[in-house]
């Protein structure tokens, strides 16, 4: 199972800072930038960095694709916790037969104003991966059979020290396109994906944003070095679903 083609599937350049007023579930509207133009972390903050590399989310924000050495610093897990250390979870998610990936869920998130739920995914060797399944004290179901697995404290610690590899944003609040774009720009692409979901591509910015007619919108975040990690398996399906 593809995780990049999961997350598609589920739901479906420095930028102005601008704000959002998320009221219920009603979509997002305009208010007035000057109102949060101080505060740092809204979703539309993403920063180039060289090497193929972005910080994401303001200043104080994650940086992605980085490596040991890196100024600035890679971003880590503990940098996570750092931002919202009483809302993230950290556990390993793995399907049957999966070996599974090392991920942290923040929730609630606030970022200006709009409010949702954060998936980051981090990148750890396989083989440590298994090890600190099978030493998990706690395992439990998540959506059908995937279960979570929560990590022995040494692994938690060890844990902390992996890099940020993707980052996902469930806002509460639907999106539309022509906020997306109103934020962002015109993408490089579209792709169509399953169950009505519209997927906007912005490659420079390592940046899908998916738009679901009916269910949950996201925005995935990647170093635009890996994006192709992301778009590969959407073209894949795309490519499957229109075959006869």
């Amino acid at each position: 199972m593809n995780k990049w083609a999961v997350i598609g599937a589920a739901v479906a350049g420095t930028l102005v800072l601008s704000s959002l007023l998320v009221v219920g579930g009603d979509r997002l509207k305009h208010s007035d930038p000057d109102a949060v133009s101080s505060m740092a972390g809204t979703p539309w903050q993403i920063e180039a960095l060289p090497g193929g590399r972005s910080r994401i989310l303001g200043p104080a924000g994650l940086v992605l694709g980085g490596q040991a050495g890196d100024q600035p610093a890679a971003g880590l897990l503990a940098d996570v916790r750092r931002l919202w250390p009483d809302t993230t979870q950290i556990a390993i998610v793995a399907a049957p037969g999966e070996n599974g990936t090392l991920e942290a869920f923040v929730d609630p998130v606030t970022l200006g104003f709009v409010t949702g739920k954060l998936v980051v995914s981090l990148a750890l060797p396989e083989d440590q991966i298994r090890t600190m399944r099978e030493r998990s004290p706690k395992a439990e179901f998540m959506e059908s059979t995937t279960r979570k697995y929560t990590l022995a404290p040494d692994d938690l610690q060890q844990a902390l020290a992996a890099p940020i590899s993707a980052v996902t944003l469930i806002p509460q609040a639907q999106l539309d396109e022509e906020t997306v774009v109103q934020r962002f720009g015109s993408p490089a692409e579209r792709v169509a994906g399953a169950a009505g979901v519209t997927h906007l591509l912005y490659p420079e910015r390592g940046l899908d944003v998916a738009i679901h007619a009916e269910g949950k919108d996201l925005l995935q975040y990647v170093a635009p070095a890996h994006f192709e990690r992301l778009r590969a398996p959407l073209h894949r399906a795309s490519a499957a679903a229109s075959q006869p």
